[in-house]
C-alpha cells in the first residue's frame, strides 16, 4: 500500500516545515509520498522542505489556485493507492 500525503502551502512556510517534520516523526507507515503544492507563495523554499524529506514532491504554481484546484492538481500527480489530504497547520503526534 502506498499513501500519497497532499499539502497545500500558501505563506505557511514555518507551519507546513513543522508538519512535515512530524510526518517524518510520527507517520508509522513506510510507503508514502510527500506531494506539496504552493499556492504563488510571498516567500518559499523548496530547499528547507527537502531538508526535511528529501523526496518531497514540490509544485509550485505561479498563481494562487485556491485550496481545492491545488488539491486536485496535487491528486494528478500522486502515485498511491490512498489520498490523505492533510492541512499545513498540522502536526502528528505520537500514539
Amino acid at each position: 500500500m502506498k499513501l500519497s500525503i497532499i499539502t497545500i502551502n500558501y505563506n505557511t512556510q514555518k507551519l507546513l516545515e513543522d508538519c512535515l517534520v512530524s510526518i517524518k516523526r510520527y507517520l508509522d507507515v513506510k510507503d508514502y509520498e510527500v506531494i506539496v503544492v504552493d499556492n504563488a507563495s510571498e516567500a518559499f523554499s523548496e530547499t528547507s522542505l527537502k531538508k526535511i524529506i528529501p523526496n518531497i514532491v514540490v509544485i509550485r504554481s505561479k498563481e494562487n489556485l485556491g485550496f481545492a484546484k491545488a488539491n486536485n492538481l496535487a491528486a494528478k500527480q500522486a502515485k498511491g493507492e490512498y489520498l490523505w489530504f492533510l492541512n499545513s497547520d498540522t502536526k502528528l503526534i505520537k500514539d
